[in-house]
């Protein structure tokens, strides 16, 4: 689960990491009030203003007119997603930019030319830098430690920075019994180039950036640019911050940061069913039970020559409700040609999973092939059940079959 950059800083600010002071504003007559009231009055004459969209890349994007798709224009140049704001009069440029962002999209290279539209802004005070540095943390799910990532190159991509200069990112793994280690935060601190009083303030920030992650269940957390400022403090100046959906529970609060305009809508319906979802570009539904089994249905397609449009996990709890609402949401992606069901029968029985496919088209209207693979429990039960549907399945002798069958009946459709 991702949120936006003002919540995971609010969040960070109970850890005691170090932020700039800001307000989030959801309108531009909110947007000019506050440049005046919080900013101004206080002495504020450098102003931030950040469009909070769940996509990196914001400072190099460009605002387009939702309408027309054109570059959104402000004095004398592009508009983009991060814009600086000076001198001694700024609630009025600040109200100026805010109307030209609010329901306008921000086009960045992650976002892709559909962009994203901005619903809520950041306001935040400037900052005098003296240098930039990256931090993140991640976990390494092969050794299964969480992973610090330190770079001197802030404010750039770190898949660019591991591309280009690997050896420009530092890495310390935590081990889980011991958590971070004086000794290791030391060693990120001096491969930075830091030293005296910065070199201070890093070892708190990255103590407690690390407590923060631990302590919030976060599967990503991502500082970048973090930035030396000109009287020698630390400060994170953006922040990514994303929650290990297997650990929600044990945070209900966490359900109330969501913004479900920032997903796919597909994927928000499926979270209403329990369902493990997630879309793709390609013209190949698949339902599948079993995470694994999923990733290899995908891989096969692929290999076959066609092209997955989703990953679905139905889970062992394949039951009609499921089923059909599964249906239903690959119904609703245009791109979809063709189905494939992939069912591996181990502790759901193949012959209860094909009743279940049965009953769920009964009440769901699916006018594209579907091509069905059954293995495992009950197989040639299950087989048998579908033939004598009445409804039009093709069933799959294997698996290479299976993703023959799909790949040959997209490419007659096309």
């Amino acid at each position: 689960m991702k949120i936006h950059e003002y919540q995971a800083k609010e969040l960070l600010k109970k850890f005691n990491v170090p932020v700039l002071f800001s307000k989030v504003v959801f309108g531009a007559d909110e947007a000019g009030k506050v440049a005046y009231e919080d900013f101004m009055q206080k002495g504020i004459n450098t102003v931030v203003v950040k469009a909070q969209v769940h996509a990196g890349g914001r400072g190099k994007g460009i605002m387009h007119n939702t309408e027309t798709n054109e570059q959104v224009q402000l004095f004398d140049k592009p508009l983009r997603g991060v814009n600086v704001i000076h001198g001694n009069n700024i609630a009025d440029k600040v109200y100026q930019i805010a109307s030209n962002m609010l329901n306008n999209k921000l086009v960045t290279i992650q976002t892709g030319t559909a962009g994203s539209v901005v619903r809520r802004i950041l306001l935040e005070e400037g900052v005098g830098i003296a240098k930039e540095f990256y931090a993140g943390i991640v976990l390494d799910r092969q050794t299964g430690k969480n992973t610090i990532m330190c770079s001197t190159e802030g404010g750039v991509e770190i898949e660019k920075v591991a591309e280009e200069t690997p050896e420009k990112i530092l890495k310390e793994q935590v081990e889980p019994s011991l958590g971070l280690q004086g000794y290791q935060a030391r060693r990120l601190g001096f491969g930075l180039g830091l030293s005296g009083e910065p070199f201070k303030n890093f070892l708190s920030f990255i103590k407690n950036l690390y407590k923060a992650y631990e302590s919030l269940d976060c599967s990503l957390l991502e500082i970048n640019p973090l930035v030396l400022t000109e009287d020698g403090k630390i400060i994170a100046l953006d922040a990514k911050m994303n929650f290990d959906d297997n650990a929600l529970f044990r945070h209900p609060d966490y359900l109330d940061l969501r913004d479900t305009h920032e997903e796919s809508p597909l994927e928000v319906e499926a979270s209403k069913f329990d369902l493990n979802y997630i879309k793709l570009d390609g013209n190949v539904g698949c339902m599948v039970n079993g995470a694994g089994l999923a990733m290899s249905t995908m891989d096969l397609i692929q290999l076959s020559g066609g092209n997955p449009a989703n990953f679905l996990d139905v889970g062992g709890g394949a039951n009609p409700d499921r089923i059909a609402n599964a249906f239903r949401i690959m119904m609703s992606d245009p791109n979809v040609k063709a189905v494939l069901i992939n069912i591996f029968g181990g502790i759901v029985r193949c012959d209860k999973v094909a009743d279940g496919i049965v009953q769920a088209l009964q009440s769901v209207d699916v006018h594209i092939p579907v091509i069905v693979r059954l293995d495992g429990t009950n197989a040639e039960e299950g087989a048998e059940t579908l033939k004598k549907s009445g409804m039009k399945f093709k069933v799959a002798k294997n698996f290479e079959d299976a993703a023959k069958k799909v790949t040959e009946v997209v490419a007659s459709v096309a």
